[in-house]
């Protein structure tokens, strides 16, 4: 019983392999047509960050850093005060660093110590950024890395990239069957690849001073996110 078991069981393998191998030389032997389609979408940013904080120096590292949690103190107190959330500062960097002096090359001497401490802090409404920048600046902030804008949720902006860009690769696709003179067919395979937002610089319209009267003021300007998808369709 066992030797006719295995009679049958080898016969089943023999006729299987040659289909299978028939239906992957197939594949491989039918003509294909690759494209790229690109898509964007365009969407305003409604979530804005500061990095911002105090650079203090002193004679002595103790000093340094006296002086310098004094003054951030006061920095995230008028964060707080222009309607930052506390959940929304964060410290980002926090460093205390020798100061040399190099006029003898072989024995530099330290002259003194800086202190560096920065935060950023995140807001969802962007008519806050203006307020929040002067706030720092009067508060004693000395050094403002910059502003980054963001979009809470890209999901939306995503699928409508995502929609185009399979649309232009389809066109794509469509004009070099015609201009071949052959019939497109099925899609073979597809993949993806989605870039972040790209947002353009944000310009800050004027000095930031302390004694100025009117707000910093900020424009989020408009963000663009692409998404590539590439595939291979079967000529027919």
């Amino acid at each position: 019983m066992k030797a006719v078991l295995s009679l049958i069981a080898g016969a089943l393998l023999m006729t299987a392999t040659p289909a299978c191998a028939q239906s992957h030389h197939h594949e491989d032997a039918i003509g294909k047509i690759s494209v790229s389609g690109v898509g964007k979408s365009f969407q305003a940013p409604d979530v804005a960050s500061v990095s911002a904080g105090v650079v203090t120096q002193a004679p002595t590292a103790q000093l340094a850093m006296q002086k310098n949690s004094k003054k951030m103190n006061a920095v995230i107190t008028s964060l707080k005060s222009a309607g930052i959330q506390e959940r929304h500062i964060q410290t980002s960097q926090l460093s205390l660093n020798p100061q040399y002096d190099y006029t003898n090359r072989k024995q530099p001497r330290i002259t003194g110590y800086q202190a560096r401490n920065t935060v950023s802090a995140r807001s969802e409404n962007l008519d806050q950024v203006g307020p929040m920048l002067d706030a720092l600046i009067e508060a004693g902030a000395n050094n403002i890395n910059g502003i980054q804008f963001s979009v809470k949720d890209p999901e939306e902006a995503k699928s409508e990239a995502r929609r185009a860009a399979v649309k232009d690769a389809r066109r794509k696709a469509e004009e070099m069957a015609t201009a071949a003179g052959i019939r497109l067919g099925r899609i073979l395979q597809m993949s993806e690849s989605t870039g972040g937002f790209q947002p353009p610089q944000p310009m800050m319209m004027r000095a930031m001073a302390a004694d100025m009267a009117e707000s910093t003021p900020v424009q989020g300007g408009e963000q663009t996110l692409a998404v590539t998808v590439n595939i291979i369709y079967a000529i027919d």
